[in-house]
């Protein structure tokens, strides 16, 4: 028996719950490694078009002008270097910002400037910028690289937008050949099947985690954009 604690009161019933807790959650660690070892293996995805983001200035304090376009080969700061792209759910028919892709990216705003030591990263989404700025300045999203996908064809293509402007929050990998050809690598979405909703992503948020450890776990909460 492997005991994480050594506290007087365990029960024998106690410790025995927590050692076949132990061995399912190495099971599981295992499969996950199975499953990323899957992941990596993909092989070559498609090409893309060079589609066309709009840009403001990298300062959200600095105001929202000028707007500069943006293609996608650009986010590709070296050779290599994957690029790891949020796609938020706030633009057209959804016209206040996801509470679910806020928790998210609230979280990815103090990462990321971990994740950019391996791989670029971006939010993109389809709000026009200064719309999408305002919401990131109440958020104090500081150190994350904001697009709007303007008028391009891109969240469409990638599923994560219907032909009447519905949105899905949506993460995906692409990469980049040595002649400059930008490759889908892989994508995934909360709804991962008819009958699993909004769980497709949930690794990727410490909040679900945490609430899962709890003998409550995450039950039927929602977060909200204002507590």
């Amino acid at each position: 028996m492997f005991r994480h604690t050594r506290l007087p009161g365990e029960s024998a019933e106690y410790l025995a719950a927590r050692e076949e807790l132990r061995l399912a959650e190495i099971e599981l660690m295992r499969h996950r490694e199975e499953v990323a070892a899957r992941r990596r293996a993909l092989p070559p995805g498609p090409p893309l078009d060079d589609y066309v983001f709009l840009e403001g200035p990298t300062d959200l304090d600095a105001g929202d002008e000028p707007v500069r376009e943006v293609r996608l080969s650009d986010l590709f700061t070296a050779p290599e270097r994957p690029l790891i792209m949020y796609q938020f759910m706030y633009g057209k028919a959804q016209t206040e910002p996801c509470p679910m892709c806020t928790l998210w990216i609230d979280g990815f705003s103090n990462i990321a400037h971990h994740v950019t030591r391996n791989a670029d990263f971006v939010i993109a989404a389809a709000a026009d910028p200064p719309v999408l700025r305002q919401h990131a300045r109440s958020r104090g999203w500081h150190r994350l690289r904001l697009l709007s996908c303007g008028d391009s064809t891109f969240k469409y293509d990638m599923g994560s937008e219907d032909k009447d402007g519905g949105q899905d929050s949506t993460v995906s990998v692409f990469t980049r050949d040595g002649d400059g050809t930008v490759r889908h690598f892989y994508s995934v979405h909360p709804r991962m099947s008819p009958d699993i909703d909004e769980r497709g992503i949930d690794a990727l948020a410490a909040v679900w985690n945490l609430l899962d450890l709890t003998p409550r776990g995450r039950g039927d909460w929602y977060p909200s954009v204002d507590y």
